[in-house]
This record gives structure tokens, C-alpha cells and sequence, in this order.
């Protein structure tokens, strides 16, 4: 008979994430139809130390009866992504090979010829002893397995330790992928599983130094922030400027593993403030290696002359997305991979990524911009028409504002850079310039013109940023009178009634509004906060942690934890309904920012780091990490006073309440809240 707990009596079960160490056990007393009772013990990890090596410890222990279990352990690469073309099968089978103690599977894709070799390596133990076992090999395609059979006796422990790796052809050889599995298998098989772990172990409880949030007097905020942290430290390692962040990561099929902007609107921050700025850097550098690849889908679209469009959705550069109103409308993502830029040197002051590597991506970014825009003789003012603003919940609108906004701010900030390059790196902005066949003159006048005469629908009356022309004639209806029954909408009801509704998706006057924040009076920030959040639904995991940021930023703590909630328990309470399909990874992101800039209110100015610390009233404490420029800080809020811990031996300045101070290296200091 076969243990599977959907068809057996289940005695006792327990799941443990351990996050502070890395690892998955699980373990768990079943009765099976004869009567028989086993308890099982499976401990798992997937190195951080070696990302090519995982292992598992499997435990089964009978404890009323003698007799034989039976154990098959198998590699299967006959799978299919339950998201994308149905069930369609994405691997050919290249070769496979099973002996004793180990099997190999090596397919590949069926477009780009992208090979994997995944293997296993195992052992057995009874009692302590390891054991001569003599498998019977089941094999067939895309899959390899050992049959065992194990004689026991009541009460006596089997153990098995499978490791298995995955290698690609992304980092090996095609002719060398088998040997080098076997390499690291053997490798791992050396070292064994309790070394293995606690070096992982040791691995994550540093990465926890790094990045943890510390929240006291909360449990469900504190358990959803570590959460979310954990997911993004085992996400991305940043170690490889050709990988970059998946919405789901590696926790589901949805989307794919593919890229999106998020990466740049929302993940960007937590990675640079916490694993530091040459991993981050490597995320921009993901962007400059696809620039050749955007001009070239630019082009597709019938612009010229370099203009480059980033995919909405991508792995190599090439667009994945097949729905037109994204593909072709949600063109604000040009406007996020240029912020990232912004950002990151706001934030390292490495303008050395200006001359190097960034002028060349805004440009092409500015030139797409250029020739998107319309002039309307109507308005006497340039016009962007036919987009989808970050609010998916509008198709094919016209002037959205945030896209409206952040093509003339990129706009802006090419010009700036145009002229920084050339100040400090004449020879460079020369060389640049030629290469790409940029008229300075002729060019840069056009985006002038656009900057100073673009518009932006706005209502005098309310004295509010429009979300795009012809907001006002839907019927303006506040989300808390929606039924719950009906929620989320998506899953309810069909998609003209949303296209025709008031609601929101997630923040998009109010990203913008994030973005450009010290443009705007607290009042405009207050005034559109107000009108737009509640008209907003919050069924894209990335829109409660914006709402949260801004709305500390207003002062309203009260919403700004309730919002904080939602993103950072997302997730693990399953709001939208969704969680089947994998974790929102980068929102999980900026669940981090909502209380690094939302609580903690941290911003870079002038090459300062400022803080402007809240707190809840439902938390006693909370305190977080931030490595900037070289420096490693500890900020500790309490209802009464925020504390500095500089960890690196470098003076550090920071603006506290609007007031600056100065830090010595390894010092700390007590501020007063006012």
C-alpha cells in the first residue's frame, strides 16, 4: 500500500519554515488502511552558499510493525506550466542516464536551445549504518528513477540524504553540463548534509544582519515583514547582472519567471539598501545589456533613429507579452528603467554608471519619448494618446497623467545628464554621441520644447491631478460601497464593466506622486491621496505599499498601518485570492519600502540621508538596516526617540526632523522625537 496522506489517517502534522536558517522540515504521524503507523521526518534546503546544490533529508520510522517500505526516488522533467499555453510540455528530452545511487536528466528548450542537466546523488542509513541497497531502475522519458527496498523493524530509522543540482548552459558548456552535475554532486556528497546546512545556515542568519526589520508589540506586522525579507533574500542573490526578479520568483508558474518593471519601481530600493550598491548595480546593468534588444522592438513599432522601448515583459530582451493594450499601450515601464538610474545614483553617488553605462539608455529611452508625443493644435500642447497608465484597470486611454509626467521627467533628466557627461567626460560624451548619431542641437531642442509644453489633465475645481483625459465622466463611486461578495473584481465581473468603472487597480496618479514627491505642497500630496485611494481597489500586489508610503507621509498613521498590513500579509493571508498561482515577489518589496520610507521616512536629498520617523500606535518599537555609501546604520524607532547606530568606521551624515548631524565611525546617537 502506498503512503499518501489524501487516503490515510493522518495522527499529527507539523510544517516549519524556518526562516532565520534557510530550511523547510516537515514532519507528520500517518495510520494507513492496514493499520500501519509510520512517522516521517523530511528536512530541505537549497544552498545559498551554492546555488547548484540542494539536499534533503528523508526520515521513516514504522512504529507498529516489521516488514519492507519501499522507497522510489526519481528526477522528472516531464512537467508543464500550469499558466502558460496550457498543457503544453516545454522540454525535449536530450539524454538521461540512471545507475545505482544516482540518475541524470538533460532536456532542452524547444526555441532557444537552452539545455539543464538536473541529477541526484543518494545514500541510505539504517539505524546510523549506511546500506548496501540494490535499486531496480524505472526510466522512461524526461524521467529516472531508483526503486528501493528497505527491510525494517519496528521502531528503527530509515534515513535517506538525496542532494540534487541543476546546471545550465547558461553558465557550462552544452558537452560539458553532465559531467560538471556530477562534479557538484560529488562535491556536495563530500562535504555531506549537516555541513552543508550549517554553513547555509550560517549563510542566512549574516544575510538576516543585513536585512532584517524588527517590529515590537506586533506579531502579525513582524511575521509578515520577516516573511517577505526571506522570500527576497532567496529570490535573488544579485551575483549575475544576466539574472534579474520574477513577479512570483520562484514560487509559482505565473508569469512565467519573466521580468517586468517592477524590478525597477519596487524591488530596486530593498536591494540596494540592503545587499549593498553592486548588486544593485547589476540590476541596471540587466537594462543596458537589453538596450540593443529595446531598440530593436522600438523599431518593430515603426520608430527610428535608436529610439528604445523596453519589453513590458521579458527574459532576454525580446517582448513575451502577447495583449496589445499592455505590449503595445503600458509604455510607462521606458519611464521606470530610467528612474532606476536616477535612483541609483541618488542613492551611491556612483556617477560613474552616468558616463559609463546610463546616458546611452536614457537616450534611447528620450528618443522613443520624442516620438511618441503628438502635438494637438486643439490643446496647443504635446499629448501622449493610445496608453495604459500603471492602473490596468484603463485601456487605450488618453495623457495619463503618470505617463505624461514621467516621459517629461525622463526627459529632464537626459538633458541634466547630457550636460553632466559632458562637463566631466568630454571624450566620452564625444565618443557616445557619434556612435549613436545623436544631433545635440537638433535633438535636444525637440525635448526642450515637449518638456515645456507638454499636458497634464488636472481639475480646477478639485484641484487634483487627472488620471488621464475623460476621468470625470465615469461615475464616481468610493471602493467601500462595492459589495465584498463582488471582490476582486477581476474575478467577478467582466471587463468592459471594469473599463467602464471609476475604480483603480493600484496607485497611478499616486506613483507618480511617490516618484516626484518633492515637487508636490503636502497639500496637493493630501488632496490626491485622499480622492484617489479611495476610489482604489487594491487588487494589484503593488499597489497598497505606495498607498501605505504616502499616506505616512501625510500623516495618516492610522492608514498607512492598515495598508502596511495588507502588503506585508498579502500573501500570507491570501487578500486577492491568488496565492495558487505563486508570491508576489516584488511587491514583497515594497512591503520593506513601507516601512523604510513609509515609518522610517527615509529619503536620500543632496546626497543626505534623512529620516523622518513615525510609528504606530501598535507597535512599542521597530528598527532596520540601511547600507549607504559605504556605510552600514542601524535606525531604531521608539514613541519617544529614534536611535543611530553607525556600524562601519566611516563618519556618516543624517538628517533627522530637518536637522543634520554627524555620525563617527562605530558611533551611535539618541534623537528626541519633537
Amino acid at each position: 500500500e502506498e503512503l499518501d496522506l489524501s487516503s490515510c489517517k493522518v495522527l499529527d502534522f507539523k510544517r516549519v519554515l524556518n526562516m532565520h536558517e534557510g530550511y523547510l522540515e516537515r514532519t507528520f504521524k500517518a495510520k494507513l488502511n492496514s493499520g500501519k503507523v509510520v512517522r516521517v521526518r523530511a528536512k530541505r534546503f537549497l544552498s545559498i552558499v551554492d546555488a547548484e546544490i540542494s539536499a534533503i533529508r528523508y526520515s521513516v520510522t514504522p512504529e507498529n510493525f516489521n516488514g519492507n517500505i519501499n522507497f522510489e526516488l526519481y528526477l522528472d522533467g516531464n512537467v508543464k506550466n500550469q499558466d502558460s499555453n496550457y498543457n503544453e510540455k516545454f522540454w525535449d528530452e536530450v539524454s538521461r542516464h540512471s545507475g545505482k545511487g544516482e540518475g541524470y536528466v538533460m532536456v532542452k528548450t524547444k526555441k532557444l536551445d537552452f539545455h539543464v542537466c538536473t541529477g541526484m546523488k543518494y545514500f541510505v542509513e539504517k539505524n546510523g549504518e549506511i546500506q548496501d541497497v540494490k535499486p531496480i531502475v524505472n526510466d522512461r522519458e524526461k524521467y529516472v528513477a531508483n526503486s528501493i527496498d528497505i527491510k525494517v523493524k519496528k521502531d528503527e530509522k530509515i534515513v535517506i540524504y538525496k542532494y540534487a543540482s541543476s546546471l545550465s548552459s547558461l553558465n557550462y558548456s552544452v558537452e560539458n553540463i553532465m559531467e560538471k552535475t556530477v562534479e557538484v554532486l560529488d562535491k556536495a556528497i563530500d562535504k555531506g548534509f549537516d555541513n552543508l546546512l550549517e554553513e547555509h545556515a550560517k549563510a542566512w542568519i549574516e544575510k538576516w544582519k543585513e536585512s532584517d526589520i524588527v517590529i515590537g508589540g506586533d506579531i502579525a506586522a513582524q511575521q509578515g515583514i520577516r516573511f517577505n525579507i526571506f522570500q527576497l533574500n532567496q529570490t535573488y542573490t544579485g551575483k549575475d547582472e544576466r539574472l534579474n526578479i520574477g513577479p512570483k520568483g520562484f514560487t509559482g508558474e505565473k508569469y512565467g519567471g519573466s521580468t517586468y518593471w517592477d524590478t525597477e519601481a519596487y524591488a530596486l530600493p530593498f536591494y540596494l539598501n540592503t545587499a549593498g550598491a553592486k548588486i544593485a548595480r547589476n540590476l541596471l546593468l540587466y537594462r543596458y545589456k537589453h538596450l540593443e534588444k529595446a531598440i530593436e522592438n522600438a523599431t518593430k513599432l515603426g520608430f527610428k533613429d535608436g529610439a528604445a522601448l523596453y519589453p513590458m515583459v521579458t527574459m532576454n530582451g525580446e517582448e513575451c507579452h502577447n495583449e496589445w493594450e499592455i505590449t503595445f499601450e503600458e509604455i510607462h515601464r521606458n519611464g521606470a528603467i530610467a528612474y532606476a538610474i536616477y535612483y541609483y545614483i541618488n542613492h551611491t553617488g556612483d556617477k560613474t554608471y552616468m558616463t559609463d553605462l546610463g546616458l546611452e539608455v536614457l537616450i534611447g529611452i528620450s528618443r522613443f519619448w520624442s516620438q511618441r508625443v503628438s502635438f494637438s493644435t486643439d490643446k496647443n500642447k504635446y499629448v501622449i494618446l493610445g496608453v495604459t497608465g500603471p492602473n490596468e484597470y484603463e485601456n487605450n486611454v488618453n495623457n495619463n497623467w503618470y505617463t505624461n509626467t514621467i516621459a517629461v521627467w525622463t526627459l529632464e533628466y537626459t538633458l541634466e545628464a547630457l550636460s553632466y557627461v559632458n562637463n566631466v567626460a568630454p571624450d566620452k560624451y564625444n565618443k557616445l554621441l557619434d556612435k549613436l548619431n545623436f544631433d545635440s542641437e537638433k535633438e535636444t531642442k525637440h525635448w526642450k520644447d515637449i518638456v515645456k509644453n507638454m499636458y497634464f489633465p488636472y481639475d480646477e475645481k478639485q484641484k487634483i491631478f487627472l488620471q488621464q483625459d475623460g476621468y470625470l465622466d465615469k461615475k464616481q463611486i468610493v471602493a467601500a460601497e462595492l459589495d465584498p461578495d463582488i471582490r476582486p473584481l477581476n474575478q467577478h465581473w467582466s471587463w468592459d464593466r471594469i473599463l467602464r468603472s471609476c475604480f483603480l487597480k493600484q496607485a497611478d496618479v499616486l506613483q507618480g506622486i511617490y516618484f516626484f514627491e518633492e515637487r508636490y505642497d503636502i497639500e496637493t500630496i493630501r488632496r490626491n491621496f485622499k480622492y484617489y485611494e479611495s476610489r482604489t481597489v487594491h487588487e494589484s500586489s503593488l499597489s497598497a505599499c505606495i498607498h501605505s508610503i504616502l499616506a505616512a507621509k501625510t500623516g495618516d498613521i492610522d492608514k498607512a498601518y492598515e495598508l502596511y498590513l495588507r502588503t506585508a500579509r498579502l500573501d500570507l493571508d491570501d487578500y486577492n485570492k491568488e496565492v495558487a498561482e505563486g508570491l508576489h515577489i516584488t511587491s514583497m518589496a515594497g512591503t520593506w519600502m513601507a516601512i523604510v520610507k513609509g515609518f522610517g521616512g527615509m529619503r536620500v536629498r543632496n546626497g543626505k540621508l534623512c529620516f523622518n520617523p513615525l510609528i504606530p500606535e501598535q507597535w512599542e518599537n521597530y528598527s532596520f538596516s540601511i547600507k549607504f555609501r559605504g556605510r552600514s546604520l542601524i535606525i531604531g524607532v521608539t514613541k519617544n526617540e529614534v536611535k543611530i547606530n553607525n556600524r562601519s568606521d566611516k563618519n556618516v551624515s543624517v538628517v533627522i526632523f530637518g536637522n543634520e548631524d554627524k555620525l563617527p565611525g562605530y558611533g551611535e546617537k539618541v534623537f528626541q522625537k519633537e
